[in-house]
């Protein structure tokens, strides 16, 4: 995350005060790993962030969520930041629909529809250039890399080499790309959860995309295992239909970006990732 200096932060907080609100909340519409998302006015809804959520990440999801929308990328226009019964919040349109992992799971018998979709979306993601003033991705993984304690201390250097004989690039990358950000309904499909948006090369993008994935297969059952890993597989060759060059940079992108997830600090998936990691070296 990108935090601001002190006295930025003091006036942005003093800005909240006149959106405080102490109010009964019904139960969530759904739950997510830093916040929750409410109901709210008619057309909105609210994403209310956990207690440990700091002010200045709340700040930075509202400035990324104001430039892709911009950009003219169907996704959710953000309207504000509240503080609501002591939690930070931001105000978003409502968009009516399911999530694709949500009818996938209903219909699995459509995996070849979703997946080819999915790779559709992403594609033509990558075709739009991202002019605000957002991270760099090549950075932003640079920076990971160094965080992730539990990533072995021979694989940082190779990692982060490898990342500096990479280009970069100024598309527009989600960064965090998977069925459970893409919401349909009748009339359209809106990519959602811009939080980890960058401006960087899409095969990259590509890369984080088959780590989320594949990370989720590692941890599953067998069935479940091999369901993904033909979404997955359907989704990659959709792709590169689209996208015949670039294969070979992405297989090289793979261990870098899985080297950096392990920053994240998912517990059961750091053995997976830190293998994924260390074929940096069959690649080298």
């Amino acid at each position: 995350m990108v935090h601001g200096q002190n006295g930025v932060w003091k006036k942005k907080i003093i800005r909240l005060k006149n959106n405080m609100k102490d109010v009964s909340l019904n139960q969530p519409m759904a739950y997510g790993r830093t916040a929750d998302v409410y109901a709210w006015d008619d057309g909105f809804v609210l994403k209310l962030f956990h207690n440990k959520f700091p002010v200045e990440d709340v700040e930075y999801e509202y400035k990324i969520a104001k430039a892709v929308h911009t950009s003219g990328i169907k996704s959710p226009a953000v309207e504000e930041i509240v503080q609501v019964n002591g939690r930070y919040g931001l105000i978003y349109e409502r968009i009516r629909g399911k999530t694709m992992l949500s009818l996938l799971t209903h219909a699995p018998w459509k995996v070849f529809q979703f997946a080819e979709l999915l790779a559709q979306y992403h594609f033509q993601m990558h075709t739009c250039d991202f002019n605000a003033e957002v991270p760099e991705q090549k950075t932003k993984i640079q920076d990971k890399i160094k965080r992730a304690d539990a990533l072995p201390v021979y694989l940082k250097p190779k990692l982060l080499t490898a990342l500096g004989t990479l280009p970069g690039g100024n598309k527009v990358c989600h960064g965090d790309f998977h069925p459970d950000n893409i919401l349909i309904n009748e009339d359209e499909s809106i990519i959602i959860d811009w939080i980890d948006a960058s401006k960087g090369n899409p095969l990259a993008d590509v890369a984080r995309t088959s780590v989320l994935v594949l990370g989720s297969a590692s941890t599953s059952r067998l069935s479940i295992k091999l369901f993904i890993k033909l979404f997955h597989s359907i989704y990659l060759k959709k792709y590169f239909r689209l996208q015949p060059s670039g294969f070979e940079e992405y297989r090289k992108w793979f261990p870098i970006v899985a080297g950096a997830r392990i920053s994240e600090n998912i517990i059961e998936l750091e053995d997976w990732l830190t293998q994924e990691a260390k074929k940096i070296k069959e690649l080298s």
